[in-house]
């Protein structure tokens, strides 16, 4: 190259056609050059940009290798990414079905077409391009905020860049100012075999299962493990869309319907676009055919190339789609058809007692090593001692486990006919910790044995875990790992001690450079500034307190201070905390320990208070207010919407029918749970009269 404009010239000529064969390789699966070939012009390209920095584009195929550390900074979706509603037989789908037709009367089956894809197991992300090209990226996180995590995205290979804008036949295609594309990250059962043998080959943490593992390399902090991981995206959806027309400028409704007719347009959209599409997807053209296409994959399954667990049918037309609308936390145009769990035969060699943060003494199965789902399992949850005397379960037996999506696998049953004739000897439960050495209680009406001794070291390690993890603080790249090796390095005894962390600390722990240090000590000051209180209440992991009642606590009192002095009558008063609930909350802030470490934790500067003084108030003579509900057999509304709406009146949700519930609420089909109501001479409501009670 002699000058400037003949280096960009080719610069362009090589990212042109770089893209080209990249898309042709790694989404179509038609390469036209070989490995060789694209790897000449790749360094062309890295060699002309090294030459020439300032003509880089920044949105270079070279950038795929990885860039500079990342720090995860969260942000707000422009629509929300809503969770899916799960079926997982026949008669529920029909159910669905006819919810639709009810909400809207003028269709028939005749009228309901599905666009069809299956329900890949793995990370949904969003890509957002402006004028078509790529800008950033965000997980789902909880449906309204994600975290970016653009640089890790960008080195994966099937991603387009820059958008096509033609088709194969060389028609021009319409590229919009913004396109949200939504789609699930993951990486193919081949691939997530070889990534484990190399990580066992170095040492290093073995993936329990491809969807953990996509998760895990997106959320890398170092861009350049990511690029190493075999991570390919799926496009199923999009979020907001918006052409560059003078109409659409002034429209702030961003919805697909603007620009396409149907679910099936939008997705051949996408691939024109350049997006990777399942290899497997159908338009059904009746609700019977989207059944026949989910019992055709989940015969199919084990022979795909990627996990599935299940189908995903959305309404074909987009008008119709923006019709039904969404629930409170799903879109009702859209159903998830679950695969049943797998299952297996192995056998139970151990049972070994596992302590938990709140101390509860929680039996695992040590199991004979057996392929299920994908995965080798040795281990499965027994959950507590009437657990294993109810099922007879027994160091020996043969038993069958089961495994569904990423939940942990559980000991169904022995196989009793398989049992010895001489017997095996029944488990006999320990009761005391096996930590400390102390003594087990067990409360009258629990299930669990639990160690009481607040200086355990088994609570205290799944304690501290618990404050950093997602669940808690969500401290980015503080994960189980790295907090086992600062306890075990006497560095972190506290939650105040993460804060106490300094730079030399960190740099005595093997493998910890001096970029990861910096790194994890700004996450712990940028979690320190910005906690907000209901994920330091949270992460305090006191009893019976997740996110929900978190929340709930920190939008009534707004400060720890307020909720220190709370009595327990007023913690009673608060919609959604039952006297178990309220108990436990007092039980903490009495605990001399808890309040040391909150001293600590204030001084160091982390003390979050929601801006608003004014706790939040309901109408307390609502006939709602305060009242134990509970809701059973089909309504004409997800029942996750009927309870929203019930506690927005003050109703406290039940799970379970009592003598103090004071009302069932019934849709078609219901069934022991209103026979028992009827026993007990509770009041039940139909739907209609639930919905009369509301406006009262």
């Amino acid at each position: 190259m002699t000058n400037t404009t003949q280096a960009q010239q080719r610069m362009q000529e090589l990212q042109a056609s770089l893209r080209h064969h990249n898309w042709l390789y790694h989404t179509q699966d038609t390469p036209e050059i070989s490995d060789y070939e694209y790897d000449k012009l790749f360094k062309e390209l890295q060699s002309l940009e090294e030459q020439y920095p300032l003509l880089k584009d920044p949105n270079s195929i070279t950038s795929r290798v990885g860039g500079a550390l990342l720090n995860i900074e969260s942000k707000a979706h422009t629509l929300s990414m809503y969770s899916l509603d799960n079926a997982f037989s026949e008669p529920e789908w029909n159910e669905f079905i006819q919810k639709i037709l009810r909400f809207s009367p003028a269709l028939t089956k005749n009228d309901l077409m599905f666009w069809t894809d299956p329900k890949m197991d793995g990370l949904a992300i969003e890509l957002i391009y402006e004028k078509g090209v790529f800008v950033s990226a965000l997980t789902r996180g909880d449906g309204e905020v994600g975290e970016l995590v653009t640089a890790n995205i960008r080195t994966i290979k099937n991603i387009p860049l820059k958008l096509h804008t033609k088709t194969k036949n060389g028609t021009q295609l319409e590229v919009p100012d913004l396109l949200e594309v939504r789609g699930e990250v993951v990486i193919n059962k081949a691939d997530f075999e070889k990534l484990n043998q190399t990580q066992a080959g170095r040492g290093d943490k073995i993936f329990a299962n491809p969807r953990n593992a996509a998760a895990g390399s997106v959320r890398q902090l170092d861009p350049k493990i990511a690029s190493q991981r075999p991570l390919r995206f799926f496009a199923y959806g999009v979020g907001a869309v918006k052409l560059n027309n003078a109409e659409q400028t002034q429209n702030t409704d961003f919805s697909a319907s603007n620009i396409w007719s149907t679910q099936a347009e939008m997705m051949h959209a996408l691939a024109a676009f350049g997006f990777a599409l399942p290899s497997i997807v159908r338009l059904c053209e009746t609700p019977e055919a989207v059944w026949n296409f989910y019992k055709e994959l989940e015969t199919a399954r084990d022979s795909l190339p990627f996990e599935i667990d299940g189908v995903v049918a959305k309404i074909n037309s987009l008008a119709l789609q923006k019709k039904l609308g969404f629930t409170a936390r799903a879109p009702r145009f859209a159903l998830a058809l679950k695969f049943p769990a797998y299952q297996a035969q192995t056998r139970l060699l151990d049972i070994e007692i596992q302590i938990g943060r709140t101390g509860a003494l929680t039996p695992v199965a040590v199991l004979e090593p057996v392929a299920l789902a994908g995965v080798t399992v040795t281990n499965a949850t027994l959950h507590n001692e009437d657990m294993i005397k109810s099922k007879d379960l027994r160091i020996g037996d043969l038993v069958v486990i089961q495994r569904a999506g990423d939940v942990i696998p559980e000991v169904l049953r022995p196989i009793l006919e398989a049992r010895p004739a001489e017997g095996l000897a029944p488990f006999d439960f320990p009761h005391v910790c096996p930590s400390c050495g102390e003594p087990a209680k067990r409360e009258e009406g629990e299930a669990a044995w639990r160690c009481v001794n607040s200086l355990c070291p088994a609570i205290l390690k799944q304690s501290l875990i618990h404050f950093v993890s997602k669940a808690g603080l969500d401290i980015v790249g503080l994960g189980q790992r790295w907090v086992e090796i600062l306890i075990d390095k006497k560095l972190v005894q506290s939650p105040a001690d993460f804060f106490r962390l300094e730079k030399i600390d960190l740099l005595s722990i093997e493998r910890m450079g001096s970029k990861s240090a910096d790194n994890l000590l700004k996450a712990l000051e940028e979690a320190k500034i910005n906690a907000s209180l209901s994920g330091l209440i949270s992460a305090l992991g006191i009893r019976h307190v997740g996110a929900e009642t978190a929340k709930l606590l920190a939008d009534y009192f707004r400060s720890l201070e307020n909720i220190q002095n709370a009595s327990f009558e007023e913690l009673q008063n608060i919609n959604g905390i039952g006297e178990e609930v309220a108990k436990s909350i007092c039980t903490y802030f009495s605990d001399p320990i808890n309040l040391r470490v909150l001293k600590e934790l204030q001084e160091l500067g982390l003390n979050p208070i929601e801006k608003d003084t004014k706790p939040l108030t309901l109408n307390t003579a609502h006939p709602l207010f305060n009242k134990t509900i509970l809701f059973t057999g089909s309504l004409t509304i997800p029942r996750s919407e009927a309870e929203e709406k019930a506690k927005a009146y003050g109703a406290k949700i039940a799970s379970s029918v009592s003598k103090n519930l004071n009302y069932l609420v019934v849709g078609e089909k219901a069934g022991s749970k209103l026979k028992k109501a009827e026993e007990l001479g509770l009041a039940i409501l139909n739907e209609t009269e639930f919905n009369a009670l509301l406006i009262q």
